[in-house]
């Protein structure tokens, strides 16, 4: 059986992400035109937010499963990595075509924290925020696969 007080931390962060598509559904629900510079500057915070929610839930299984703290320069890239993979503590996590997807938000929350806003470009982000709602899907149907089926 999973550990309730692990799974109540990985609700809390669904909850979170539920809140954003909340609070912003018309914005990513009703896109209607290409967006300008500023728009676009809030569409990346928006997807910023979204994979680091994501990367929360995954850090708690980290954590707290497998019982790594994850400090290495590339530990976003291994930590994505290492929920594909089953080890001694529990099965995969994510699916490979997850992990793959994942990896696209991952390297736009790169680019997003060490880029200006001004060097943002609309075609480098509009797939990911057309699939945003598809990828979190996705992603909470694997994870509570995952806690149910927990050894």
């Amino acid at each position: 059986m999973f550990p309730e007080e692990i799974q109540e931390e990985i609700e809390f962060e669904f909850e979170e992400i539920e809140s954003l598509f909340e609070l912003y559904k018309e914005e990513l629900f009703c896109l209607k035109q290409k967006p300008n510079l500023f728009e676009i500057t809030a569409y990346a915070g928006i997807l910023h937010s979204f994979y680091n929610g994501l990367e929360k839930i995954l850090l708690i299984i980290s954590k707290n499963i497998d019982r790594q703290n994850l400090t290495d320069s590339k530990w976003h890239k291994s930590l994505l990595e290492g929920m594909a993979k089953e080890n001694e503590s529990r099965k995969a996590v994510l699916s490979e075509e997850m992990k793959n997807q994942l990896m696209d938000y991952l390297g736009f929350r790169h680019f997003f924290r060490h880029a200006y806003s001004f060097h943002l470009e609309w075609e480098e982000m509009e797939d990911l925020i057309k699939s945003i709602h598809d990828v979190w899907v996705k992603f909470k149907k694997e994870m509570t696969s995952f806690i149910n089926n927990f050894p």
